[in-house]
């Protein structure tokens, strides 16, 4: 949970750098990528990801800048990439532009219940962390490369002249 807003940007801007070093590796075949028949894409996870800013933090009553339309994610790795760092930007710049640290405290409703503005901002984070996760299965299933976020990945153990971890 963060106590201050500069403590959400901090992370927010680790975060969203990682996030895009996954989608940048996306390429538009893979955004069919899917584990089942009724699972998410490759694409509709990455979608979902960008389009999850402006709906989030419109129900928690933050203007947000851009719009994105949930639903069908579009064919062009490109297009989400942009669409998300368009979508990360406002994210870093709306915040603290509304809120101030003491409003961190403030409780409001979400989704049915009743959460902090400092879980709002949390949850945002960690939301897309999942996600990313997820994506992850499907980037390998793929055959694309998976980027380093919190230490390297299989080929940059690789490219460093040492074993992976098993």
């Amino acid at each position: 949970m963060f106590s201050t807003i500069d403590d959400f940007l901090k992370d927010w801007k680790y975060e969203s750098e990682a996030t895009l070093k996954e989608l940048r590796n996306l390429t538009d075949r893979s955004l069919e990528q899917r584990v089942g028949p009724d699972d998410r894409t490759l694409g509709l996870l990455a979608w979902h990801i960008a389009t999850s800013m402006p709906e989030m933090l419109g129900q928690a009553g933050i203007p947000f800048p851009v719009t994105l339309e949930a639903g069908p994610a579009p064919t062009s790795a490109a297009a989400i990439v942009a669409a998300y760092e368009k979508c990360a930007h406002a994210v870093a710049e709306t915040v603290p532009a509304v809120w101030t640290d003491e409003d961190l405290s403030d409780q409001i409703p979400m989704y049915g219940m009743v959460w902090s503005k400092a879980a709002v901002l949390g949850s945002l984070v960690v939301h897309q962390v999942h996600h990313r996760g997820q994506m992850t299965v499907l980037m390998r299933q793929a055959g694309l490369k998976v980027p380093g976020v919190y230490g390297p990945a299989r080929e940059e153990w690789a490219a460093m002249g040492m074993p992976a971890e098993p």
